[in-house]
Order: structure tokens, then sequence, then C-alpha cells
């Protein structure tokens, strides 16, 4: 199992504001669907209560330490699980079975901190900008990754930002 992240991420690290996304990237979510569909995705408690329902077309695992915690909306597609080791277990039988690879973490700070030394490839959004925020994405060793695609976009319409979409590969 291959084991990657997926963020769009300010030049500060901003990652979020008030449990939501800082900014309105409307290509950067047709990007993040594109990405995650049909993979399992792994999220933390607030990540999954920040989008407040499952993402279709994916198996959403959620993190959480409540024994107790009920998602809302949940239908078949959401599993609860107490740790990323957890998580990984479960997605790696769920590719097993669907014949992928590729599980993808989704946030938000806390898991992407404790994931980002088990992962192998990075999806970042790179927003060209600083943005104010209260979550931020874990500094990383740029030494150890690789960027192994890239596409740059100016800030048009209603995307209000110069981004990239950055693909990295640990070395």
């Amino acid at each position: 199992m291959s084991l990657a992240l997926i963020v769009a991420k300010a030049q500060n690290h901003t990652i979020g504001r008030d449990n939501k996304l800082p900014w309105y990237l409307p290509n950067d979510l047709k990007y993040f669907k594109q990405v995650t569909l049909g993979k399992p995705i792994i999220m933390g408690r607030k990540t999954y209560d920040s989008i407040g329902k499952p993402l279709p077309g994916r198996t959403n695992i959620v993190i959480t330490r409540q024994t107790d915690y009920q998602p809302p909306q949940a239908d078949e597609s959401v599993r609860v699980v107490d740790s990323l080791e957890a998580a990984q277990q479960l997605a790696e039988q769920i590719l097993l079975i669907n014949g992928q690879d590729e599980a993808m973490i989704i946030g938000g700070a806390e898991i992407y901190a404790l994931a980002l030394p088990l992962v192998e490839r990075m999806y970042i959004t790179e927003v060209h900008a600083k943005v104010d925020g209260d979550a931020f994405f874990p500094a990383f060793d740029t030494q150890q990754w690789q960027p192994v695609a890239r596409e740059d976009f100016s800030a048009e319409g209603p995307n209000p930002y110069d981004y990239s979409f950055v693909v990295y590969q640990r070395r």
C-alpha cells in the first residue's frame, strides 16, 4: 500500500481558519476530487465535521479519540477508527479488496503531522500568498522530497490567488 497526502497550503503553511478552508479555489476542489476519487481517504474528526458529510465515491476513514463519536450524515462509506495505525490497516484492506494501491491523508493539521513521516507522495496545492489562519501544515525537510510534477495557474475568476499543483515524491 502506498500512503499519500493531499493538501492546499499557503506560503506561510496556513491550511485552515475556524475549521474551514481559508480560501475558495474551485480548481483546487476539482483537483482534490480528481486525485482522491475511488481511494480511501483518511481524516481527523475535525476535518470530517468541517465537511459535514461523507465525500462520495470514497471510503471515508475518520480518526478520533472520542469512543462514542457518531459522524453526522454517516452512511456505509464512513468508518471510524481510534488511531492512524488503525486507519492505515483499514485502508490497506480496502485497497486490496478494490485492487488499488494508494490511500490518501486529507487532514487536518494533527493528522498531517502524524502521517508526514509515513507518506511516500504529497499532492500539494501551493497557494502563492500568505493567508491568515489557525491551522498549519507541518514544516518538512525539502531535501527528502523531489518534485515530480508541477502545473502553475494564475488567479482568475473565482480563484483569487496564483497557485500551483505540485506532486512530491519521497527521495
